[in-house]
């Protein structure tokens, strides 16, 4: 789109008026990503965000980035109040290995003698040996078979 003075001057009075950006963009007939584009290089008085803040949360409701990451003892809580100052300082002990078994599908899912590969499966990989060799093939092999 061209922004002619016309434009832009529509542009400043929907803004001021504090469309919503889709709604200019409706009315202009672009998109709200050019709106919003071009309000900045205006440098247009900034909007408020439609995400809410930590205000406008209900009490005790956890935000999203607390809800996706696991919650820690911090140097005050109980937890590491207790914890003798030495134990501090010991590494943790590594998680106990899971026995990960291969997940090739074997036989028709629609029969009963369905099942999956019972061998113990590779290390970060979903299969066993034989059948990640079938499942993973490398790029340079897949151009030498074309050729």
């Amino acid at each position: 789109m061209e922004w002619t003075e016309e434009a832009i001057d529509r542009l400043r009075a929907f803004w001021d008026e504090g469309l919503p950006t889709a709604e200019i963009g409706r009315r202009l007939g672009i998109s709200k990503n050019a709106v919003v584009g071009k309000a900045h290089r205006l440098d247009l008085s900034a909007r408020p965000s439609p995400i809410p803040t930590v205000e406008g949360r209900q009490s005790g409701q956890p935000s999203r980035a607390e809800r996706r990451r696991p919650a820690r003892a911090s140097a005050t809580s109980p937890a590491r109040a207790a914890a003798s100052p030495g134990s501090l300082l010991l590494p943790a002990a590594p998680p106990p290995q899971r026995v990960i078994t291969c997940s090739w599908p074997l036989g028709d899912p629609g029969k009963p003698d369905f099942h999956f590969c019972d061998a113990t499966a590779l290390p970060s990989k979903p299969y066993c040996a034989a059948h990640a060799e079938r499942a993973y093939v490398r790029v340079r092999d897949k151009r030498e078979e074309a050729a």
